[in-house]
């Protein structure tokens, strides 16, 4: 092996590869992941210490920013990467010249992974741990779809005239996760048209209960996107507690008919 082919593996020129696979094009919180890890050999035999394989997400931060003392709102936002799930190969190994080698995984999908509507992104992070050259990294993003109990959440707002309007991933502090996904929805038509401005709600699932809060917002002059910053401080009254195991087919009467009852005790 010539002197050269190793300096130029050492920067990356001709060294090893990875490529990672998903086998399944949609995913689903709750649910695993199946990836394919393919690892191609440069010119030169290289010995790989460790892959690292992450399931990320972003979410926005704010922070004082010093340029935007003199606005109305002082404040910068700052994207942050959260690794939701990680998986690592447990032993080093050589890849020689022009050889493939593939490792099959598993990866759990957590049931707080953000759906992937409006600002929201996920992605899959492989990277090769590689002695004395730059670390070789694939990177794909990926597309998550609500689970059956979200997705009958969301589909009975839908019913009564609510559309989403924004979807983020937003910091909040005191919370399990250093984030939640806030979805925004307006009224275009039904019950709510010309009634309420917005409806602003997150959702948490753990293994037993899927917990949602909500605020209502009825005028104009509301501020949007406050509702992370209250869950985290603890000053959100209306919650909702759905268990795991409801029939599917109830959930959407049981959101509503909670709805109906916070807003009508609040106006009266």
């Amino acid at each position: 092996m010539s002197f050269l082919k190793k300096t130029l593996a050492s920067f990356g020129i001709g060294s090893a590869k990875v490529d990672s696979i998903l086998n399944q094009d949609v995913l689903y919180p709750g649910q695993n992941m199946d990836v394919s890890i393919h690892v191609y050999g440069g010119s030169t035999e290289q010995v790989i210490d460790n892959i690292d394989l992450k399931l990320c997400c972003r979410y926005i931060a704010e922070a004082p920013d010093d340029r935007g003392a003199r606005e109305a709102n002082p404040m910068r936002r700052i994207p942050q990467t959260y690794v939701l799930a990680k998986w690592s190969l447990p032993y080093a190994f050589t890849i020689h010249p022009g050889e493939d080698r593939t490792f099959e995984v598993k990866l759990d999908v957590p049931w707080n992974t953000p759906v992937t509507i409006g600002d929201a992104k996920v992605w899959l992070e492989t990277g090769l741990d590689v002695v004395m050259a730059l670390d070789p990294t694939d990177k794909d993003t990926l597309t998550v779809r609500p689970d059956p109990l979200m997705d009958a959440i969301l589909s009975a707002l839908e019913s009564q005239g609510l559309r989403i309007r924004q979807v983020e991933c937003e910091e909040v502090k005191g919370f399990d996760l250093p984030f939640v996904q806030e979805f925004e929805m307006v009224p275009i038509d039904g019950p709510y048209h010309g009634v309420w401005r917005e409806l602003e709600f997150v959702a948490h699932r753990d293994e037993q209960n899927l917990k949602l809060w909500f605020e209502v917002n009825r005028t104009r002059s509301g501020v949007s996107g406050m509702l992370a910053s209250l869950l985290g401080s603890g000053k959100l009254k209306r919650e909702l507690s759905i268990p795991v195991n409801t029939n599917l087919d109830n959930v959407g009467p049981i959101v509503l008919n909670y709805l109906e009852q916070t807003t009508a005790v609040q106006e009266s």
